[in-house]
C-alpha cells in the first residue's frame, strides 16, 4: 500500500540509548583556545595609531558571532566569558573596533557536519 502525496513518513526508533546520546551530542561544545594565540597586534612601525588587538582577535569575536547568530554586542560579552572561563587575562576589543574593522575582514569558516559534538579550535 503506497502512501498519499504530502504525508510524511513515520520512523520507529528501535535504540534509544544511541538515539539519547546523539540528542545530547548536539548540545555539546568544545572551545579550545590557544594560549600562544597572538591576541594583540604588534607594532606596525607606521604613524598614527597603533592598532591594539590581532587580526586574528578580531576574527575569532566575529566567528563566535557566525556560530551562535548572535548580535555584535552579545557576542562580545560571550567571547569575554569565553576567556574569563580559559583564565586568560586578555581584554576584549571594544564593540566600535570589531564593527569597523569587520568590513575589511573576511571571516570564513570551513564547516563539515559532524555526528558527534561541535569543536570549534582557535
Amino acid at each position: 500500500m503506497t502512501e498519499p502525496k504530502g504525508a510524511k513518513t513515520r520512523y520507529k526508533t528501535t535504540n534509544w540509548a544511541a538515539y539519547n546520546a546523539a540528542l545530547k551530542a548536539r548540545g555539546s561544545l568544545t572551545i579550545w583556545l590557544d594560549k600562544d594565540m597572538q591576541w594583540y597586534a604588534p607594532a606596525s612601525g607606521k604613524r598614527g595609531r597603533q592598532r591594539i588587538f590581532s587580526e586574528a582577535a578580531i576574527q575569532f569575536c566575529l566567528s563566535i558571532k557566525c556560530l551562535f547568530n548572535l548580535a555584535l554586542r552579545q557576542s562580545l560579552g560571550l567571547v569575554e566569558s569565553l576567556l574569563r572561563l580559559a583564565g586568560l587575562n586578555w581584554s576584549v576589543p571594544e564593540f566600535c573596533t570589531v564593527c569597523r574593522r569587520q568590513k575589511s575582514l573576511r571571516v570564513q569558516l570551513a564547516y563539515r557536519a559532524s555526528p558527534t559534538a561541535l569543536v570549534l579550535l582557535v
